[in-house]
């Protein structure tokens, strides 16, 4: 099977080897996913196994408290009696597998053989034994509406011979007569940060199975709490 996992950022600190260097880690809460789906070429086109991590909270106690899962999310993952299921079932059409446990609040497909993966099957940090390099996903943090300088790094104008309060400006963004536009693709100031990212080739330095614990060597990226996505890398070199 594929071998990646689903996780949260936990922080940053540092581990010592027997030699005495000091290792700079991210600290990676791995797992436990469930298996919601496999992907098969006959009946998708590809192969792939869909995972989740951490389950929906339910209301507690005598709360008239709406779940967080709404009903597609809660049949996406346990069989929930339907008019539609019912008629599938009167015209002979055999109905997937669930996984039979509670909805998840992170899920994403992994792509590659599928193996032996099974719906309702529980992967631990345990699926990474022997992986001695990573490819971390995630969303980076959001630094909100920055200039030039800070989104692009930009050195700016002089500050001096001429250039009078303009010194942090992008300089000129467009062509003359012709074509008389900003071309696409220019960079310019707007949003920065909050798109997905992905740090690839990280080492793995240590796996803790008792506490679902990854180490990987540098930062990924996101926040403390951040969702994650650990793959094998398939980068050579």
């Amino acid at each position: 099977m594929v071998k990646g996992i689903l996780g949260r950022k936990v922080g940053m600190t540092q581990v010592y080897t027997e030699a005495g260097e000091v290792i700079p880690v991210t600290v990676i809460e791995a797992g436990p996913c469930h298996v919601l789906q496999v992907k098969t070429v006959d009946r998708d086109g590809y192969e792939a196994v869909q995972v989740g991590f951490e389950d929906k909270p339910r209301p507690q106690g005598n709360r008239k408290r709406q779940s967080q899962a709404s009903r597609s999310e809660r049949g996406h993952v346990a069989a929930i009696s339907s008019k539609r299921s019912q008629g599938r079932q009167a015209a002979g059409v055999e109905l997937l597998p669930k996984a039979d446990c509670e909805p998840k609040k992170m899920v994403r497909e992994l792509r590659g053989s599928v193996g032996d993966a099974a719906v309702g099957q529980v992967i631990d940090v345990n699926v990474l034994e022997g992986v001695t390099s990573v490819d971390v996903t995630g969303v980076c943090k959001g630094r909100g509406y920055a200039g030039t300088m800070v989104r692009h790094n930009f050195s700016g104008q002089r500050a001096t011979h001429g250039v009078k309060k303009c010194h942090r400006h992008p300089g000129g963004t467009s062509a003359a007569t012709f074509p008389a536009r900003t071309m696409k693709g220019r960079k310019m100031a707007g949003q920065y940060g909050n798109v997905r990212t992905t740090v690839r080739n990280l080492k793995v330095v240590r796996i803790d199975v008792e506490n679902s614990l990854l180490l990987v060597r540098g930062a990924v990226p996101g926040p403390v709490g951040g969702y994650v996505t650990v793959r094998e890398t398939n980068k050579v070199g």
